[in-house]
């Protein structure tokens, strides 16, 4: 076969803009469905771990993201509290490495069950 038959047959036929609208086009409609589906969801899950460690206080149990289980003793800052993690154990840990915080009216309810 020529090579210059098969390069003649592959070119383009012209509507250049037409088939760039076509390739991305699929692509545009992905994005509002990503965005409701991956997005909107992951922002809704942060500000309210946000919300959630901004309410800790003296008293709570909370669950650190290594898993350790732990009672609040003091709150040093807007960045840190002490948690007691065991008798005598005490440890200043940052707000955001709190996985979970369990409020006493939580666990009081639970231990009576």
């Amino acid at each position: 076969m020529d090579f210059t038959l098969v390069l003649a047959q592959a070119a383009p036929a012209g509507g250049g803009t037409f088939d760039l609208l076509l390739t991305i086009a699929p692509f545009i409609m992905i994005a509002p469905i990503w965005y409701f589906l991956v997005l909107k969801p992951q922002q809704a899950k942060v500000q309210s771990h946000k919300d959630m460690i901004g309410a800790v206080k003296r008293g709570d149990t909370v669950v650190t993201s290594g898993g350790i289980i732990g009672k609040v003793i003091r709150v040093v800052d807007d960045n840190e509290v002490q948690v007691e993690i065991a008798d005598g154990v005490r440890v200043r840990l940052l707000r955001q490495m709190i996985s979970d915080v369990r409020n006493r009216s939580e666990t009081t309810s639970k231990d009576a069950a």
